[in-house]
């Protein structure tokens, strides 16, 4: 069985030589442009090619996530940054926008492209797409299950997360912080609108049991497989992925190193597991409490907070307006941070004093600390150490990881003095002078093996093999320029660049005046209204698109798609990538807002696939990409889906509500969704293309008005 790859994250270039000297295999960074987490350092174009350079040197694959949806005036300037770093040598490209796949994959057909997770890919046919249009690997979605990943049969490489944050909403399925801010979690500005507090409403009242008025309903626990994953390492899982392009370096560098452990123990059949107490340094670095996730069908949420947590310090015996007095059950050092858990505020510790009052640099476990009262704690509560300064700096100590070099002298009189190195498949030679006869003295193997070894700042260490005359002078100069020249040819070849591509890339415009009405209706007497008003009708209901089917009548499939019945000649409105490729050859096709469409090589792609009509993403900023389309569509009225969750609470009459608004929650079988709070309306805005109107609750009235 193949050893899977390890793979980090890192936001900037010291995270990155953490991750790759406590063992990654490969590592995946962001740019300044069309990056999922807009938010963390991220590199620019000098960085990302010295993080290419590093990784190269040290045997690491390089992957740079270009993974948000692309709007119709980016193409251009996208396809110049793909060019760039194709030219520097990435290994890899991870993408969400599926048209940018595949234009990626046309214009650059040997440039490795992985499916980011933002595609939803959740079931085999999804695989299938996303291998059709150009991916070599696919992020799975988090909610799979391992029974139902280790069922999948694809040659399509697996990419699994196995540690770090989680989002509550399949990933690419989340509109939240976009229609409630403008920050578009599919443009990698998501503000975390699932971290912040709501009430959970049911018919009227809160909701009793663990969801209450001051917790967050939606804010999930930690990705921790540690305990499981043997189970992981005997699927053909191909990579496991690290989440944390936003956390420290001093935390991707540690959990590296634990997964690190964990996989090689495995393959050379070491039975050794991970300690107490690296349990516990990993709970100080970032932990929200850990889950197994959904990949082991564990609980994933956190209700009671949604703050880093940090690990038991102690509890406060006294407190007055100076001073804290804390029995400690682990030791607090200088400079440590701490969270007071009760009223769930936190502070660095900058001084310490002992028991008799005396100024310390820390006090151990068991023993009363005493600090300052600086943020006017009230009242006696349990505390949290969520930075560990000692563990910090032991973290800090990782050695430079070395590869390994196989030196190959060969010293004979009269014949030139010939070195050759040798790293995995790069073989280089090098030829200096004719060697003589020793005068004097000889030179010794002992001499030859010191000055190979002088390979400096280099990340070399040679095994040195010397096949030499005796009574032989090797002038020592000589011999140092010849493996200086030797490593520098070794380290060009390692960070050698492609040829850049001449990219042939010209849009367009195409004239279109199409301007029909569409309706997205959820019950029978909605239908009835709308039967002779509308061009195209949507129906979620089977029963219901059977009793009305006609020509313009469309069934809406179901966001996650587990199964797949058998359709033939039907009409169907999808919403998953998978559905799309399993019924596109036999049936007419329309695709939903859901696929994230938002530019014209997207739209072209779809139509390939018998689209009939493309339902564009909500999120485009304008309609440029209508110049290079037809047949497509807008949502011009209601509310749209905010978040798709893989479960919920299985209580009907649900809502979500935070300062200012209220979301209907609506369970359905396969997954849960939360609606919008109140209406998109561009109703009175001329946009030159078909419009769909979404219904929920309006009286006929009502729908007259909007239709009108």
């Amino acid at each position: 069985m193949e050893k899977p790859e390890l793979l980090a994250p890192a936001g900037d270039l010291e995270t990155l030589k953490f991750a790759v000297n406590n063992g990654a295999d490969a590592i995946y960074i962001g740019g300044e442009s069309f990056s999922a987490r807009a938010y963390a350092k991220n590199f620019n174009k000098e960085e990302i090619k010295e993080a290419v350079n590093f990784c190269h040197l040290h045997n690491v694959k390089l992957y740079v996530a270009v993974n948000t949806i692309i709007f119709e005036n980016e193409i251009e300037n996208f396809l110049k940054y793909i060019n760039y770093l194709y030219e520097i040598n990435i290994d890899a490209l991870i993408m969400q926008d599926i048209g940018m796949i595949s234009l990626v994959h046309r214009l650059f057909p040997d440039f490795e492209i992985h499916a980011s997770t933002q595609t939803n890919c959740h079931n085999e046919e999804c695989l299938k797409f996303l291998k059709e249009i150009g991916a070599k690997r696919a992020v799975l979605s988090r909610e799979i299950p391992l029974k139902e990943i280790k069922n999948f049969k694809t040659d399509i490489e697996l990419e699994v997360f196995i540690h770090g944050a989680l989002c509550v909403s399949y990933s690419g399925r989340c509109l939240f912080s976009y229609l409630n801010g403008g920050r578009s979690g599919n443009r990698g500005r998501c503000v975390g609108s699932c971290r912040l507090p709501y009430k959970l409403i049911k018919d009227g009242k809160i909701k009793d049991g663990k969801i209450t008025e001051d917790k967050y309903p939606l804010s999930t626990k930690e990705l921790c497989t540690i305990e499981n994953i043997n189970d992981i390492l005997k699927t053909n899982i191909k990579s496991l992925k690290i989440e944390g392009r936003m956390k420290s370096k001093h935390y991707v560098g540690y959990i590296t190193r634990i997964y690190r452990k964990l996989i090689d123990n495995f393959y050379n059949n070491k039975d050794e597991k991970i300690t107490k107490e690296e349990i516990i340094n990993i709970s100080k670095l970032y932990n929200r409490t850990f889950t197994k996730g959904y990949i082991f069908e564990d609980d994933i949420y956190n209700t009671s907070s949604s703050n880093h947590l940090g690990y038991p310090l102690g509890e406060i015996t006294k407190v007055n307006d100076k001073k804290i007095y804390i029995k400690l059950s682990d030791t607090l050092n200088m400079e440590d941070g701490i969270r007071f858990t009760s009223s769930n505020t936190g502070m660095i510790v900058n001084k310490i004093y002992n028991k008799q009052g005396l100024l310390v640099n820390h006090v151990d476990k068991g023993e009363i600390a005493i600090i300052d009262n600086k943020i006017n704690i009230k009242t006696k509560e349990k505390v949290n150490k969520t930075i560990d300064k000692k563990l910090l700096k032991e973290i800090e100590k990782q050695k430079e990881k070395k590869i390994k070099i196989d030196f190959y002298l060969d010293a004979h009189i009269n014949k030139p003095l010939t070195l050759t190195v040798i790293e995995n498949n790069i073989k280089i030679t090098e030829e200096s002078i004719k060697l003589e006869k020793a005068i004097n003295k000889a030179t010794t193997k002992e001499e030859v093996v010191e000055k190979l070894n002088k390979l400096g700042n280099t990340p070399f260490i040679a095994n040195i093999k010397i096949n030499m005359d005796d009574n032989i002078f090797i002038p020592m100069k000589i011999l140092n320029n010849l493996r200086q020249n030797i490593i520098e040819k070794l380290i060009k070849e390692k960070t050698k660049n492609r040829i850049s591509k001449k990219i042939n890339y010209k849009k367009e415009n195409i004239n279109s005046s199409i301007s029909k009405t569409n309706i997205q209706v959820r019950n029978e007497k909605q239908l009835e209204k709308v039967l002779n008003k509308a061009n195209i009708i949507y129906v979620d209901d089977y029963n219901l698109y059977k009793k009305y089917k006609k020509e313009n009548i469309y069934l809406r499939l179901p966001n996650i798609m587990k199964n797949f019945p058998e359709y033939k000649n039907e009409n169907l409105l999808v919403n998953d990538l998978g559905s799309l490729y399993k019924y596109h050859k036999n049936n007419n096709i329309i695709t939903d807002y859901t696929l994230n469409i938002s530019n014209s090589e997207s739209v072209k792609l779809l139509q390939k696939y018998n689209t009939k009509l493309v339902t564009l993403s909500l999120e485009i900023p304008d309609y440029e990409i209508l110049k290079y389309t037809n047949n497509t569509e807008i949502i011009t009225y209601g509310k749209p889906e905010l978040m798709i969750i893989n479960r919920f609470h299985k209580d009907g009459n649900l809502i979500l509500e935070d300062k200012n608004n209220k979301y209907k929650i609506i369970n359905k079988k396969e997954c849960t969704i939360i609606l919008h709070s109140k209406n998109i309306n561009k109703l009175n805005e001329k946009i030159n293309t078909n419009k769909r109107i979404i219904l929920f609750d309006e009286n006929n009235n009502e729908i007259d008005k909007i239709i009108n």
